[in-house]
């Protein structure tokens, strides 16, 4: 079964000019929103022998949705080579050869990565054996894999939804530097946020 994928992009804040943040979806569905469903169990039980444990449902949804932060590029082609299975050395696992695919809220990616494998042929890009690398004892979640079309999936990272303004596309719209290490500290549904920056249009000046 082949899957589809889209990228969007949107400049980060500061004075370079081509750095951005890129967000995933797959079959429509923010990659934040899958990741959210894939380790909820793991967190669930986690929260439920905490001495500190969530307070409620809304906080434990919030804390789910919030953990991850789509990754920043130095600009397009950065995107192009990580996403096709050439990533910087600090966001590749060197014992399993999986890379981040989403990073940490707090803005340095290896703090609290997504892993996975990415897998490249003449005809497809796979994502598998997603995994949490600071929590083994979650093993591979039940999220994937994504198969796609090598040429469809090249035209979407060539072709990105092109956001406007410049943010974070984070779903808590900051990145929490002081809860580094600490996921769980945002408000918004992962699609809602990206739906409104659809709205809002598109450009060169996303």
């Amino acid at each position: 079964m082949t899957h589809t994928v889209e990228f969007l992009r949107r400049l980060y804040p500061g004075d370079e000019p081509d750095r951005a943040a890129w967000a995933v979806r797959i079959d429509g569905t923010d990659l934040r929103a899958l990741v959210a469903e894939a380790t909820r169990a793991g967190w669930s039980h986690e929260w439920d022998t905490s001495e500190e444990p969530p307070d409620g449902r809304e906080e434990r949804e919030e804390r789910l949705m919030s953990q991850h932060a789509p990754l920043v590029m130095e600009d397009d082609a950065h995107a192009r080579r990580h996403f096709l299975g050439d990533p910087d050395p600090e966001r590749r696992e060197p014992e399993t050869g999986a890379m981040a695919l989403l990073g940490c809220i707090c803005g340095t990616d290896e703090c609290w990565p997504m892993m996975a494998t990415v897998t490249v042929t003449a005809s497809t890009v796979t994502w598998s054996g997603f995994h949490q690398p600071y929590r083994p004892e979650w093993g591979i979640l039940a999220l994937g894999p994504y198969a796609f079309p090598r040429t469809a999936y090249e035209q979407a990272l060539a072709d990105p939804l092109r956001l406007p303004g410049r943010g974070f596309l984070s779903v808590s719209d900051h990145y929490g530097f002081d809860d580094c290490g600490s996921p769980g500290y945002g408000s918004e549904d992962a699609n809602a946020e990206v739906t409104a920056a659809d709205d809002e249009g598109s450009g060169e000046t996303p």
